[in-house]
């Protein structure tokens, strides 16, 4: 299931033995994947494991028996056998619907005694214990081989002139009317051109703008990085989209030279409806997520979890990239698409106005930090590949039956909880709104409607998160989301695609990390426990706000604390509890005391609003991790990913932690 997407889209042929001495071989590893760029030397190529069928040059080997053998080839590179083998082939998605001519197959070929004796080489070297073939002769084909592994390609590629069996676009229309559309490789709809970029015709010299898109120098991002380890270079980045969506906002809102309060009242429906069209459009379907975000690169970075909302978010997250580097994100908004079609923003904005202040909000905050290369800020990997939302699902309702948890075991959140809640009754029609609050009130302390009336008015002018518009609950009432976002699997899913630790200010994620390692079969072993005593019991200082955070940026005392933590993140996934450095460990809690005295001291002198906080970070050798997790990452194509996440930080305000509040 997890290949049949790839072999079904491909080339298929049947080649025959008929005419040969020799006969194909059979081995305990039956079916065998022939990359020529990946010989059995490779580690990607060791046995059980296998190379990806989802790299262009990869062709899947099947015996049909002593005389046939099946043979599946990517379309990609069938057509340009010149196309890089290890590379992904366009559109690489596991679990993908698609629709083909099954009755199509290649069966024009008769193999020579050498060419099925290359492929019996092939089937051998992939072999584990045992191979098995109609001849003894057979069982032994490098005794006739003498090509190198690359030069065997020849034999597997299919005939040139048979190809316009396959590929191609295809419509499908069907009873109720809707048409289906895919192109060749799959995608339900042509690639947007404004996301797409040409590839640098020549290599980018170092001071050059990165062609990846993160804003940096290219002899500071992608020049030493191999290959697979770059983001794409040919579609536009993640920040690069969150720049023109940027720029969209700023024109229909007009933010340029409208304060926020005359935003919220010139929100009307059609201008919801729009905002989140324009970010619906930068997202489509077939995206590939996992090649826009960061790779395990060796560059510090972490995946916040938490509530997405402008009060919660903006509260620590925006300060984190001073210690841990770069901050992984959700975008509070929405897909459009990937809601029910009854209650989606783009037809039903009516229903979103507060949820699209919220987002707004939040959005606005980030953006200077995202421009900057603070933050990346991502939309939800489960609105493009529904697999892996159907299987997160289900993962989080098995593991939601073990863990007991109220709203107010996380005072921060329930606060913001009941504020919504206040502010949604503001949304009410006034006069009934003014009904009500009288009625409460009794006959205490007697007040007139129309005063009653301007003050409800003010508390909503002074509410920055308030609806202006009247009667926002009188027809189809208001969706009031608390995105809790991303969630514990997806967290954990982007902390290894992005070799990331886990950040989060949430207590409900935080016990979620420790019942990951208590599931665990064998068990993990603390690391770094003078850096971790040192980091929980000594509060530090964030800046709050952006302005804040980019007075202090630059200086060498939080330049070290990345630091710092980068070199414990390494340390903690490259050792075991079996060779650890006693030393080492002890300069990096001296470190941390040094440079922790330095940001209080360079925070007081740049007199920046700040907060102080606990970080109560986890270090394991072993690393948080879950089998199904590296089930997920396998299922969308990852190729490179760690294989559990070696740390994990919870912020907290410093007076709830010294009141015993969370850890």
């Amino acid at each position: 299931m997890l290949n049949v997407t790839t072999w079904t889209a491909g080339v298929r042929e049947i080649v025959s033995a008929e005419r040969a001495g020799v006969k194909f071989i059979l081995s305990d590893h039956p079916v065998t994947v022939y990359n020529h760029a990946l010989p059995p030397s490779d580690a990607r190529n060791r046995y059980p494991g296998d190379p990806a069928t989802a790299l262009k040059g990869s062709q899947t080997l099947f015996p049909l028996g002593p005389d046939h053998l099946l043979i599946l080839t990517n379309l990609e590179y069938a057509k340009d056998p010149a196309a890089r083998p290890a590379a992904k082939k366009t559109f690489a998605r596991n679990y993908q619907s698609t629709l083909v001519s099954t009755i199509e197959f290649i069966k024009t070929r008769c193999l020579t005694d050498d060419q099925v004796a290359e492929v019996n080489f092939v089937i051998k070297a992939r072999a584990n214990r045992y191979v098995a073939g109609s001849h003894r002769e057979d069982l032994y084909p490098e005794r006739a081989v003498t090509k190198s592994w690359a030069d065997l390609r020849e034999t597997f590629l299919p005939p040139a002139n048979e190809f316009y069996r396959f590929g191609g676009e295809m419509f499908a229309r069907f009873e109720n009317g809707d048409v289906h559309y895919q192109d060749e490789f799959g995608r339900t709809e042509k690639p947007r051109s404004w996301l797409l970029k040409a590839k640098p015709k020549a290599p980018p010299r170092p001071r050059d703008y990165c062609p990846c898109g993160s804003g940096q120098p290219f002899g500071n991002c992608c020049r030493d990085k191999p290959a697979h380890l770059r983001m794409s270079w040919t579609q536009k980045s993640i920040r690069e989209r969150n720049m023109m969506f940027m720029g969209a906002l700023t024109d229909l809102f007009e933010l340029e030279n409208k304060n926020w309060e005359m935003v919220r009242r010139e929100m009307s429906d059609d201008k919801i409806a729009e905002m989140y069209g324009l970010y619906e459009a930068l997202w489509p379907i077939d995206t590939d997520l996992l090649s826009l975000i960061p790779k395990p690169d060796g560059k510090m970075r972490s995946v916040y979890t938490g509530a997405l909302h402008p009060k919660l978010v903006t509260e620590f997250a925006l300060g984190a990239p001073l210690y841990f580097g770069e901050i992984i994100i959700q975008n509070p908004f929405i897909i459009s698409r990937s809601i029910r079609r009854d209650k989606r923003p783009t037809e039903h904005p009516n229903q979103y106005r507060g949820e699209a202040l919220k987002s707004l909000m939040t959005f606005l905050h980030l953006m200077p930090l995202v421009e900057a290369g603070l933050v990346t800020l991502i939309p939800d990997p489960c609105d493009f590949d529904f697999h892996l939302r159907d299987q997160m699902m289900a993962m989080a309702r098995a593991r939601s039956q073990t863990i007991k948890f109220a709203p107010t075991d996380d005072p921060r959140s329930y606060a913001v909880i009941k504020e919504d809640m206040q502010r949604m009754m503001l949304s009410m029609p006034k006069d009934a709104l003014a009904k009500r609050i009288m009625e409460m009130n009794g006959d205490d302390e007697p007040i007139g409607m129309e005063t009653l009336l301007d003050q409800i008015e003010q508390m909503k002018v002074g509410d920055p998160l308030a609806i202006l518009q009247d009667s926002s609950l009188e027809n189809d009432g208001q969706f009031e989301l608390m995105k809790m976002a991303p969630n514990f699997e997806i967290a954990m899913y982007l902390a290894q695609a992005a070799g990331a630790q886990i950040l989060t200010d949430s207590i409900f994620r935080w016990r979620e990390l420790q019942a990951a390692l208590a599931r665990r079969h064998l068990g993990t072993t603390p690391a770094l426990i003078e850096l971790q005593r040192e980091t929980s019991s000594n509060p530090v200082q964030l800046p709050v706000g952006p302005q804040a955070i980019f007075r202090v940026f630059d200086d060498r005392a939080f330049r070290g604390m990345e630091s710092l933590f980068s070199a414990a993140f390494s340390y903690t996934a490259s050792r075991t509890a079996d060779n650890q450095k006693p030393n080492f460990e002890a300069q990096l809690a001296a470190r941390f005391r040094r440079h922790r005295g330095s940001m209080i001291s360079l925070i007081a002198s740049a007199k920046v609003p700040s907060v102080a906080v606990r970080l109560s970070t986890a270090f394991r050798f072993g690393g948080f991790q879950d089998n199904t997790i590296n089930r997920l990452l396998l299922m969308s194509s990852s190729e490179h990913h760690l294989h559990s996440v070696p740390m994990a930080t919870l912020i907290e305000p410093w007076d709830a932690a010294r009141r015993g509040g969370a850890a």
